[in-house]
């Protein structure tokens, strides 16, 4: 078994919230058997089965957990019903605390489901007060700390115990466990898990925030026998199943790498496995078979991957990508190559697979080429024309070439650690890029700018990718401090109580708060921290740390959400549609105040 299937298989085991369809699901792998928490409420006759973070029928507050599920905890209230959900494994045991808060002229009823997912083979049945599930590798017996009452109506297909909520319950599995051995269990394990998230000190909170919502994250997909990181849940459950990012993912990878090395590693090496018949990592995949065959997104696949061998050092992860990421990088050259050396946004023909709306609409066109951006709706694009015959935008892109350069470099690192020829040619490919990016430096303006190609006009609407050059060392060291007085701390353009907006302040598009015209995202912020760290900056460093951490644990406080996006003018992410409360990358905005608490030296892009 090589390292890699090994790997697999230990994450893909034991108790855990695999089910992405609900934070009250919790499923033992490899045998699919799973418990499934519902809420029975008299004043309205509603039954709670699935409930998410952010989701429309319950109030989802996560707290403390492991990733393995060691130890998880949330507090949910539905339907004036409010609980704490704790649970614990004890090896194969798995016991789950449910403490009530809430008084009712009629007691409230937890229905405690078993049942076997994803059609694994099995069957599951009721025995008196107790729940068997039986499978190919043994039985598991379910117990509660309560009698079951008679309670026929509850929307259930499966054999359940009905529970009374006018007292703390317990459940387990295995052996019967008393009340108060299951409520010593659970204070012991989270007695660990606070221990482990106190090693942060002052930032112990801001880490909590991050972890704990890529923890919440991560389930177990079925199709392709593998543990990932998905945004989100309720994206995966309106994807069919899970959707996987290709720069979100690899962003996981790295959050997922302070502690987690299978997590992370498993995070880095699917997305990569993503890649098309074309030969490029895409925007993004369905299990449906559905991927964005027309376009990409932003290359940090080698950073991620250069991350975590620096931190781990195992030769085998670089050897397992390195391939891929090589063809990736190549197709960018030859497919997205807008003028020598310079790249621009694209996306290209192909046949539709299973009739997807974006197979159809949005190909081989202006939007198309702004999604391979993953910036879809910025203000940067707008009016920009399109050539459909090379499939991209006429528009020499400051970000794009800037992480190309830095792609290239950290590819040349990783072929060197190789012992790979294609070092030189990355190297090169890298200068070229780099070269011919001064071309689009503006001495009157003291920045990099895009530039049309088919007018040769610089175009002066601006976002924090024009701070990416930082990322490669494309900036000589006065023009990077050009970029960071004059535009960094610029209060018309990007400084502010809350930052970065993620397009100018003084942009017309700026008041719309709506997706990439203004709001603040974690990944932009995150890059722009790495470029940072490649120079003498460290004000802008602090700074910038200091207030995404601020930004970052406004909302966590709140309401225990880490956003996708968040308001430029108030920092919050709550109060419009687009802003899914409980999505991954918002932790990026606590990494940077880790790595930086921990005197990051930009070792992450070591381009010697």
């Amino acid at each position: 078994m090589n390292e890699y299937a090994a790997l697999k298989k230990r994450l893909a085991s034991g108790w855990n919230t695999w089910n992405t369809r609900s934070v009250l699901s919790h499923v033992l792998l490899p045998q699919g058997f799973a418990i499934n928490l519902g809420i029975k409420n008299y004043s309205n006759g509603g039954y709670l089965k699935e409930a998410l973070v952010g989701g429309p029928d319950a109030e989802v507050r996560p707290g403390q957990r492991t990733y393995d599920g060691r130890y998880t905890e949330l507090q949910i209230k539905a339907d004036k019903i409010e609980l704490t959900i704790q649970s614990a494994t004890d090896g194969d045991d798995l016991v789950l605390l449910i403490t009530p808060h809430s008084k009712h002229r009629r007691t409230p009823v937890l229905a405690v489901e078993a049942g076997l997912l994803w059609n694994r083979p099995g069957h599951v049945r009721r025995d008196g007060e107790v729940l068997i599930g039986t499978t190919p590798v043994g039985e598991t017996r379910v117990y509660a700390t309560a009698p079951s009452v008679v309670e026929p109506y509850i929307w259930a297909q499966t054999p359940y115990l009905a529970l009374l909520l006018d007292r703390p319950l317990g459940v387990s599995t295995g052996s019967e466990r008393s009340l108060e051995q299951i409520q010593s269990l659970i204070a012991q394990r989270k007695s660990e898990r606070d221990a482990a998230t106190a090693k942060f000190g002052e930032l112990a909170e801001t880490y909590a925030a991050a972890q704990n919502c890529l923890a919440w994250d991560t389930i177990y997909d079925p199709l392709h026998d593998r543990v990932i990181s998905p945004v989100s849940r309720a994206w995966n459950c309106n994807s069919g199943g899970y959707v996987l990012f290709e720069w979100d993912t690899y962003f996981a990878s790295m959050m997922a790498g302070i502690e987690n090395r299978d997590l992370a590693y498993a995070n880095a090496i699917e997305i990569t496995r993503e890649k098309t018949k074309d030969g490029f990592i895409p925007n993004f995949a369905h299990p449906s078979g559905f991927r964005s065959a027309d376009r990409s997104q932003p290359p940090v696949g080698s950073l991620a991957i250069w991350t975590l061998f620096q931190k781990f050092g195992d030769r085998w992860l670089l050897e397992e990508v390195f391939e891929t990421l090589l063809e990736w990088n190549r197709w960018w050259w030859k497919s997205r190559q807008v003028q020598p050396g310079l790249l621009a946004w694209g996306s290209n023909p192909y046949e539709p697979v299973v009739d997807n709306f974006w197979e159809i609409h949005h190909v081989n066109d202006t939007a198309g080429a702004t999604l391979e951006s993953g910036l879809d709706n910025s203000p940067m694009y707008d009016g920009i024309p399109f050539d459909a015959e090379r499939h991209i935008l006429l528009l020499a892109d400051v970000g794009l070439t800037s992480l190309y350069v830095m792609d290239c470099r950290v590819l040349a690192q990783i072929a060197q650690t190789l012992g790979r020829v294609e070092a030189a040619e990355l190297r090169q490919r890298g200068d070229t890029c780099a070269a011919a990016m001064q071309s689009l430096w503006s001495e009157e303006d003291g920045l990099f700018l895009n530039r049309r190609t088919d007018t040769g006009e610089f175009m002066h609407r601006l976002s924090p990718n024009h701070f990416y050059p930082l990322l490669g060392k494309v900036a000589t060291a006065a023009q990077a401090q050009r970029m960071i007085t004059e535009h960094f701390y610029n209060p018309q353009e990007f400084w502010g109580d809350w930052i970065l907006p993620s397009i100018a302040r003084n942009d017309p598009a700026y008041p719309d708060q709506t997706y990439w015209r203004g709001r603040i995202w974690a990944p932009m912020n995150f890059l722009v921290y790495l470029g940072l760290c490649q120079y003498d900056l460290p004000q802008a460093r602090r700074d910038l740390a200091e207030k995404s951490r601020k930004l970052l644990l406004q909302e966590w406080r709140e309401h225990g959400h880490v956003h996708e996006n968040y308001c430029g003018d108030t920092g919050r992410g709550c109060g419009v549609k687009n802003s899914d409360p409980f999505y991954h990358w918002g932790g990026l905005l606590g990494l940077i105040s880790v790595l930086e608490a921990n005197h990051f030296s930009g070792a992450i892009l070591n381009q010697s």
